[in-house]
């Protein structure tokens, strides 16, 4: 039995809003954990300021899971939804 409208809009506002989180999530820890590797490195360690490889590689990983989260799928909208009903829908007519 197929969800009804209702319910699959659910669904995709509750992985929406799962997505959101995680990226939120992700900058919160940065922007956290990046001072405080700075301070550790400038007033602890000195020399070389290596906390900024850190910040630049965690950056980029950041930047990835923004546009993995706010830009459209290379797929297009809903793809993981009509690939299913695909699947689904070619195992139905093998059972048959």
């Amino acid at each position: 039995m197929e969800p009804d409208f209702e319910e699959q809009s659910y669904l995709r506002a509750k992985k929406r809003i799962k997505e959101l989180k995680s990226f939120y999530d992700h900058v919160a820890s940065y922007v956290i954990v990046i001072p405080v590797l700075a301070v550790i490195n400038i007033y602890y360690t000195g020399g070389e300021h290596w906390y900024k490889y850190t910040a630049y590689g965690w950056g980029i990983g950041l930047a990835i899971h923004g546009i993995v989260t706010f830009l459209p799928s290379f797929l297009g909208k809903d793809w993981e939804e009509r690939k299913l009903k695909e699947i689904l829908d070619k195992d139905k007519q093998k059972k048959k």
